[in-house]
């Protein structure tokens, strides 16, 4: 079997990580690609808000580009020699540099309604205080709102889930989600690029 380098792509809400979690069960090895933001804000000492993401992401980018996260998780992946998901892939210029980089590279899109994302997030906010690890991923309608439009209007986002090469529809149950990864897990593992 060739070795896979899949790239999750989707807006805040769709799935992403529950996508990710069945990858990480099928053997998978995991990388984040906003990890970088998260260091970098413990390294400045700052709180992890969704602003102050926001900030670093931003300066990141300014400084080395719109694909620096691809580009700076390059070597992580490089390491790893087994098959590897890849969670957060945002813009269309970390698209062009993964698929540049790995003939390997399989773009896999999680798309969900805005009203169920939306719907998802506000209760993702409502539960935070049992889970301290919703806390930063949770929003109001609002923020939610405004999360989406910066990752179109701002990131690209839009291009890498019109190209992808496998699109999950998550409007179910996880139940739901889990049958259908099924069946595109079969299809990627006899997938040649």
């Amino acid at each position: 079997m060739i070795r896979k380098i899949i790239a999750i792509v989707g807006m805040p809400g769709s799935g992403k990580s529950e996508v990710a979690d069945f990858f990480i069960r099928k053997g998978y090895h995991y990388l984040r690609l906003g990890q970088l933001t998260l260091d970098e804000i413990k390294k400045q000492g700052f709180e992890p808000t969704e602003a102050n993401e926001r900030i670093i992401r931003e300066m990141f980018r300014r400084k080395h580009g719109m694909a620096v996260f691809a580009k700076l998780n390059f070597p992580k992946i490089d390491e790893l020699r087994d098959n590897v998901i890849v969670d957060g892939l945002y813009s269309w210029e970390e698209y062009l540099a993964f698929r540049e980089k790995y003939q390997n590279f399989v773009c896999l899109a999680v798309w969900t309604s805005p009203k169920v994302r939306h719907q998802r997030l506000v209760e993702r906010a409502k539960r935070h205080g049992q889970d301290p690890n919703l806390k930063y991923r949770s929003f109001s309608l609002e923020e939610a709102t405004s999360r989406d439009r910066a990752e179109i209007e701002k990131l690209n986002k839009g291009g890498p889930i019109a190209m992808a090469d496998f699109t999950v529809l998550n409007e179910g149950s996880k139940k739901d989600l889990q049958e259908i990864l099924k069946k595109i897990f079969k299809k990627i593992n006899a997938w040649k690029n």
